[in-house]
């Protein structure tokens, strides 16, 4: 196989093995959810975003995309605790890595056309999530997850900066704790909700880290071991 233009051939294998460690990761972590079997996906959970960042790190991505996956890292082991301590300092995690994104987006993305209609969508779904979930949230979570969700509500629309591949990742992060969230206030769930908390979770974070690669121009290894043929997964 021929080397990818502007990768060194030592790290284009890593960021192949890096990459397909992560889809391993991922796949395990997947499977365990659909099979109910706890210990996989407390062994598979916390290696992924790091194996992401390592990918980003190899292919030269920006600190800033990298120090954003670290915190969902963060975010992801704090969550496996299944306290409320713990879910609130989760979520903080969470938080400091959308402003990592959303700095990033600053520094590097460029105004898209029908940027304000984007906005305006983005402010709607925002405004009637919250609304909706407001009277079944407990009293002392409603607070954090109104401002949380402004953040995310932020981030999302921002990623669009970086291009259509971004965008979507954006926009299923918005999906993905939007549907954490409809647990907390006790909503009905889909089978297995975990898995599709995760499904949407981790193509979120793999669709604005391949997004931001390919906008800032960064080095690339061929993704045939991952992502191209299923980009809905991460």
């Amino acid at each position: 196989m021929t080397s990818t233009p502007g990768l060194a051939p030592a790290r284009e294998r890593a960021a192949r093995l890096l990459l397909a460690a992560f889809a391993l990761a991922t796949a395990v972590d997947l499977v365990a959810l659909l099979a109910g079997a706890h210990a996989p996906h407390t062994v598979a959970k916390p290696l992924l975003m790091p194996l992401l960042a390592g990918y980003v790190a190899v292919r030269r991505g920006p600190r800033l995309l990298t120090a954003a996956l670290l915190f969902g890292w963060g975010g992801d082991v704090l969550l496996l605790l299944h306290a409320d301590v713990a879910f609130l300092a989760g979520m903080g995690s969470f938080a400091a890595g959308h402003v990592c994104y959303l700095v990033l987006f600053k520094r590097h993305g460029t105004a898209r056309a029908r940027g304000r209609l984007l906005a305006a969508a983005y402010g709607v779904a925002l405004v009637t999530t919250v609304a909706l979930l407001w009277p079944d949230l407990p009293a002392d979570m409603r607070g954090p997850v109104a401002g949380y969700s402004l953040l995310l509500t932020a981030m999302a629309y921002g990623s669009s900066r970086l291009g259509r591949t971004a965008g979507w990742g954006g926009a299923l992060f918005l999906l993905s704790d939007t549907l954490i969230a409809t647990g907390v206030a006790d909503w009905p769930q889909l089978p297995r909700p975990d898995f599709w908390v995760m499904l949407t979770y981790l193509a979120a974070q793999y669709l604005l880290a391949r997004g931001a690669l390919g906008a800032l121009g960064a080095p690339s290894a061929p993704a045939a071991a991952y992502g191209e043929r299923n980009p809905s997964l991460t």
